[in-house]
């Protein structure tokens, strides 16, 4: 069993006399290693060290070109060690070892993509009048903290520390205490590559704890968090007492929309893959149908029968659906599926599932149907395999039941009409809308996140760099 220490000013941290926590197998219960939790005076350091970092002659000499250098060669280690990050990833999350391998690839590619953005990032130049030359400069915000959620570690570290560092800001990543594996294994690469120490650390412990000081202090110029609205809530009232700007990705209750003209069978496994994936337990989530009553028994039909040949197991096992993460979450998912068993109609899945020589916590993929449009089930994540089912009798009403949350993350239409199509996909209000997909593989290209409670800002993309930027304009006044 692994102690993971913590990496602060390039030194490995962490004691007899710290406080550590415990990190389990979720397929199996067992214990994986153990995290330091991170003291506040820590937590002081590693904000004061990103500070020196940040200012330094030697972070400031780095080229734009030489970041992405850098980050290029990130991508690289972590292709050549693809198959131990994929096991890590794993046991740590207990996703099947596909989705995996999947999320090592994606997180190689989100440090390809900002090295080749690194030195392309550019102001512009505003015409004014004759004899003043106006310009805008970008410039890094300084100290970004980045607060991991537990379901998708590597590929949401990835994706905010590798546009952060390519705008030539100081790393502080807070990794989420079920779930510190693959930022680990990445923090190691970090402590001997070229950059100077301080640019990049890695802090663990609990979020109640570590994470809050980190998001409160003062030194903190920029904080990019995942997570539950609750708590992303709480994120940014700390942030506010500082005026630190915030990019909050806070989840979703996604509707996959099926009109009457669709491919029923393309999107039966769309909309199976896409609540499916991680055993439910991701943010994006298809968890809504709305599907045409006129298709509604010949679809729902369709979908049951590839829900119940899931192989539901361990994630090294590669099945099609892994655990739930711990006890809690899996506690809080049977008592929504209670709630669907009094308020609708379980057609599939909605129980436990045993799997031999284990401790860990499985569900059956279930479809409920039957539900209110306003039932807790409709409205609130469950953040598990659990689908709920609705019918619309016009595209109108479709779009208003897409819109009846307070999220807004995602939305999947499906359809062989381009009108509708396109009819539809303005008329959702949702970050991402997908047609006749769900996910697009997940493209680091894409700019993510949502409307509404979903969160504030995107992430990926180049519209990601804007989060790790200032905007100076500079004016110059010239003689004639």
């Amino acid at each position: 069993m692994d102690k993971i220490k913590m990496l602060i000013n390039g030194e490995w941290v962490g004691a007899g006399e710290d406080e550590w926590l415990p990190v389990y197998n979720p397929s199996t219960g067992e214990k994986l290693a153990e995290i330091v939790n991170a003291t506040e005076k820590q937590i002081d350091t590693a904000v004061e060290v990103a500070r020196e970092a940040f200012e330094s002659k030697e972070w400031k000499s780095f080229k734009p070109y030489e970041r992405g250098q850098l980050l290029m060669e990130l991508a690289t280690y972590i292709r050549e060690n693809k198959d131990k990050l994929s096991e890590l990833e794993c046991l740590d999350v207990g996703k099947p070892m596909t989705q995996a391998r999947n999320d090592i690839e994606a997180a190689a590619r989100y440090f390809e993509f900002y090295a080749g953005a690194a030195d392309k990032l550019m102001g512009d130049s505003i015409p004014i009048e004759d004899g003043l030359l106006d310009v805008t400069v970008l410039e890094p915000m300084g100290v970004t903290a980045h607060i991991i959620p537990w379901n998708y570690p590597i590929q949401i570290m990835s994706r905010s520390v590798a546009a952060a560092i390519a705008t030539g800001n100081a790393v502080i990543v807070k990794s989420a205490e079920d779930t510190p594996l693959t930022a680990n294994a990445l923090a190691k690469w970090f402590a001997q590559c070229k950059l100077p120490k301080g640019i990049f650390q890695h802090v663990t412990g609990l979020g109640s704890t570590a994470g809050s000081h980190l998001v409160s202090h003062e030194g903190v110029d920029q904080i990019t968090f995942t997570g539950s609205v609750k708590t992303g809530i709480t994120v940014m009232k700390a942030a506010a007492e500082s005026v630190t700007p915030v990019t909050l990705e806070l989840g979703g209750k996604s509707p996959n929309i099926v009109f009457q003209d669709a491919d029923l069978e393309k999107a039966a496994e769309g909309v199976k893959n896409a609540i499916v994936q991680n055993a439910g337990q991701t943010c994006s989530a298809g968890s809504r149908l709305l599907v045409h009553s006129s298709i509604k028994e010949t679809f729902v039909n369709q979908l049951a029968e590839k829900f119940a040949a899931l192989k539901v197991g361990r994630g090294i096992e590669d099945p099609d659906i892994g655990p739930i993460l711990n006890k809690r979450q899996y506690e809080k998912i049977l008592s929504y599926l209670e709630i669907g068993k009094k308020e609708g109609k379980i057609l599939t899945g909605g129980e436990p599932v045993k799997v031999e020589d284990t401790s860990g916590y499985y569900i059956q993929p279930t479809i409920i149907d039957g539900l209110e449009h306003n039932s807790t089930l409709a409205q609130e994540e469950i953040f598990g395999p659990v689908l709920t089912v609705f019918t619309f009798e016009d595209i109108e009403e479709a779009i208003a039941l897409a819109n009846q949350t307070e999220y807004g993350l995602v939305t999947g239409i499906w359809t062989s009409n381009i009108d509708t199509a396109h009819y539809t996909a303005q008329g959702v209000k949702s970050g991402q809308v997908f047609v006749n997909n769900y996910g697009a593989g997940g493209g680091v290209q894409m700019p993510f996140g949502g409307y509404k409670k979903s969160g504030i800002g995107r992430e990926k993309g180049f519209e990601a760099l804007k989060n790790y930027v200032q905007i100076k304009n500079i004016a110059v006044k010239y003689n004639m």
